[in-house]
């Protein structure tokens, strides 16, 4: 009894002291999968207060609506000044986190003068990262 108990207090302060990775969503993605932004380029002035085109890529992937579940498929959300979410929730939905859940590949969007960050990160059927994430390289824009 004394063993178990001991060894149940050993497992358990093992996973307290050993840190934690947060594990990804439940839907697999291809090796080698990747997003990327195919316009506008990393370090480009956009104009100011004026629409313009934001154009996504994917190499090894296809793209489907949300609610699709096809294997080696998602669809695009575009971070607009915003750190990727966690892998293993539900990608939000505000005006930092853009969904095209009808499966589109480019959108055109305005932002205010200054310096911005874009990302694009594949979600699930149900909004939810990839295991392993698909998410493209972070660039910067200048508005002005």
């Amino acid at each position: 009894m004394y063993k178990i108990i001991a060894a149940a207090a050993f497992m358990t302060l093992s996973a307290l002291a050993s840190p934690t990775l947060a594990t990804a969503g439940p839907t697999a993605a291809p090796a080698g999968a990747y997003a990327y932004i195919g316009y506008p380029n990393d370090g480009q002035v956009v104009p100011a207060n004026r629409p313009f085109k934001v154009w996504f890529g994917l190499r090894y992937m296809g793209v489907a609506p949300k609610g699709v579940k096809f294997p080696n498929t998602g669809h695009h959300h575009l971070l607009i000044d915003a750190d990727l979410p966690p892998p293993d929730q539900e990608i939000p939905s505000d005006r930092n986190h853009l969904h095209f859940g009808a499966g589109e590949t480019e959108t055109t969007i305005q932002l205010p003068p200054g310096k911005h960050t874009l990302q694009l990160l594949m979600g699930d059927a149900a909004h939810v990262p990839h295991n392993p994430p698909v998410y493209s390289k972070k660039i910067t824009v200048i508005a002005r």
